[in-house]
C-alpha cells in the first residue's frame, strides 16, 4: 500500500481525475482519496514511483508519506 500527500486535491473532480489515471495504469488498484487531509491511499502492485507518475499525469504533484 502507498500513501501520498496531494495538496492541490480539493474537490470531487480532482479525486475522479486521480482515480481514473491510477486505474488506467493498474485496473486492479484500489484508490481511496481523502479530501479532508489531501491524501491518496492506493493498494496496487505498482511501485510508489509508478503511482506518483500516474498522479502527476492526472495533473497533480504528490509527496509519498
Amino acid at each position: 500500500m502507498a500513501k501520498f500527500s496531494v495538496p492541490e486535491m480539493s474537490c470531487g473532480h480532482c479525486t475522479a481525475a486521480i482515480e481514473k489515471q491510477i486505474k488506467a495504469t493498474d485496473p486492479a488498484a484500489q484508490v481511496e482519496c481523502n479530501l479532508d487531509d489531501h491524501t491518496v491511499t492506493v493498494q496496487s502492485a505498482l511501485s510508489a514511483e509508478a503511482l506518483a507518475a500516474a498522479i502527476k499525469e492526472a495533473g497533480y504533484d504528490s509527496t509519498p508519506l
